[in-house]
């Protein structure tokens, strides 16, 4: 008898659950939606974060929508971020390419409750909610120690980059930072190739071409090696003189198995995107509540950096990245 009533109990109480459950207001809205914004948004790097930005959409169940130029234009890419947020987003993922420029559209969007978290590149000075993303001076560190080892100390280098974007200033100055404990190492040049293959390719053809003496190459932006390691196949000169790259697309990669690129510093752009997504939705819907309101709280209850971190590819490595990189692309 007393099992029985139990049993009543049960049944009574279960659909009363349910229906408390049922009335209660989903997270999401039907018509939440975020954005990320990027600059030249072609390039293989941004692809793989693009993945990253969608799956997280897809698993929260929210929609998404990935946009900016499809050439380098920091320009353009301000003009994408303030039509971004004219449409009242859920929040922005934005890469600045010149933090100045972005500043105050990012305060502009922050002020009206927009949530914006910068990546890859950051806009320190805007009151962006949150950066994630590699950290840079150490991954200029890391770009440094290798080339170091590889010309033993000393040699004539060049450096390709984009000089005043943010991210890759900071790459640079992680660089610097470890050849002065190298009085044999000299930087001849820093080129800008705009995050174009081609320009690197040539701005170094036009360097070999004029005999200059070259005892490395090193890339803090991804078209650079590349770039650099086709102007060398082009002259015969595949791996005589090293070149450390930016990031793993599949032609850097490509470029490391055929020996004209020794190593590349690769980023973590899916990670940073995936990641990216989920902090914006905690801030949308308070989901941290150290604060009533992030909006109005003194401080974000947010982390303000996230380092994603790096990782070094070379041969001894390239084919256990490849098998890894293929396994995840059948799984999502």
């Amino acid at each position: 008898m007393k099992s029985r009533i139990v049993w009543l109990v049960c049944l009574a109480v279960v659909p009363t659950a349910w229906l408390v459950v049922s009335c209660q207001k989903p997270l999401h809205q039907e018509n939440e939606k975020y954005y990320f914004v990027s600059a030249n948004i072609t390039l293989p790097y941004w692809q793989e974060a693009q993945a990253g930005f969608m799956d997280a959409a897809r698993v929260l169940g929210v929609k998404a929508e990935f946009t900016g130029p499809e050439v380098y234009s920091p320009d353009q890419e301000l003009e994408a971020f303030k039509t971004a947020a004219s449409k009242n987003p859920a929040g922005i993922l934005v890469s600045p390419a010149r933090a100045e420029l972005f500043k105050d559209a990012i305060d502009s969007a922050v002020k009206s409750g927009i949530p914006v978290i910068t990546v890859d590149s950051d806009a320190p000075e805007s009151h962006r909610n949150l950066f994630i993303g590699t950290d840079n001076y150490q991954a200029g560190l890391e770009s440094g120690k290798r080339m170091a080892e590889l010309v033993h100390g000393k040699g004539r280098l060049i450096v390709i980059s984009i000089p005043g974007q943010h991210n890759l200033d900071e790459r640079t100055r992680g660089v610097d930072d470890v050849f002065k404990k190298y009085p044999g190492i000299k930087i001849l040049h820093t080129l800008d190739d705009k995050g174009d293959p081609r320009s690197a390719n040539d701005q170094v053809s036009v360097l070999l071409e004029n005999k200059e003496q070259l005892d490395g190459i090193i890339c803090l932006e991804a078209s650079g090696g590349p770039g650099a390691a086709e102007a060398l196949h082009r002259l015969n000169m595949d791996g005589k003189v090293p070149i450390v790259a930016m990031d793993k697309n599949p032609e850097t990669l490509d470029w490391i198995s055929r020996g004209a690129i020794a190593a590349t510093i690769a980023q973590k752009p899916y990670t940073m995107s995936y990641y990216g997504v989920k902090f914006l939705d905690d801030l949308r819907h308070n989901v941290v509540h150290e604060f009533k309101d992030w909006r109005t709280a003194p401080a974000s209850p947010l982390p303000s950096r996230v380092d994603t971190g790096t990782a070094v590819v070379d041969q001894s490595n390239l084919a256990a990245l490849r098998a890894a990189e293929v396994t995840r692309k059948q799984q999502f």
